[in-house]
């Protein structure tokens, strides 16, 4: 990899933020998760293995990205503590139409350390007809709010715990830091986010064009 990344939300740096090491995003609005780690941009090889796994359901592919991030990754971030490692949830009635969560079918196949738990039950999500991978940032971070919940089979469970959230694909980060409000919210003290493929700048997407 031949770029540096924001340390806490995993953008492309620009000349100007290499010194700081963070974006000035996340400089000025501080998110609510801690950190984040990305195996690659979402703009290559590994773009194409995921929409065959996401949209055509192919799920052999969940083996091979799982098995990139295990030979590119994995061995980087053993040293992370955590209690828990969660998916992003999709809402049950995604579920059902889908028939699977690309992003649990990807974090129950990486390796990590092993008191770590994995488990795609706690964090739920509701169902909305929104699609949000269209529209700004802020009408995102609009669209998200109030979006996920704790499972009620598992409150307290958090209480002081680090957790890692795994998520498929980060583009604004409207997500994720929804989910880091609402783990935050019901007593974790670190989030850490893990995704497969992050988004480029608007300015970069179009220079690749």
């Amino acid at each position: 990899m031949n770029y540096e990344c924001c340390q806490q939300c995993g953008l492309t740096l620009q000349v100007d933020e290499l010194k700081e090491k963070t974006c000035r995003e996340c400089c000025a609005n501080p998110p609510y998760f801690d950190a984040t780690y990305c195996l690659d941009r979402y703009d290559g090889k590994l773009q194409f293995a995921l929409h065959q796994l996401k949209y055509q359901r192919r799920l052999a592919y969940a083996h091979g990205l799982a098995s990139t991030w295990n030979a590119l990754l994995a061995k980087s971030l053993a040293i992370t503590q955590a209690g828990y490692l969660l998916p992003v949830p999709l809402s049950q009635e995604k579920l059902c139409a889908r028939g699977f969560n690309q992003s649990w079918e990807l974090a129950r196949r990486i390796l990590c350390d092993k008191r770590i738990h994995k488990n795609p039950h706690i964090l739920k999500r509701h169902h909305s007809d929104q699609h949000q991978a269209q529209g700004n940032r802020t009408n995102r971070q609009i669209a998200i709010q109030d979006m996920f919940y704790i499972n009620p089979r598992y409150q307290g469970q958090l209480e002081s715990a680090s957790v890692i959230v795994f998520d498929d694909v980060m583009t604004s980060g409207a997500t994720l830091n929804e989910i880091a409000r609402v783990l935050k919210d019901n007593g974790a003290t670190r989030v850490i986010n893990w995704v497969l493929l992050r988004t480029l700048r608007p300015s970069q997407r179009s220079a690749n064009v």
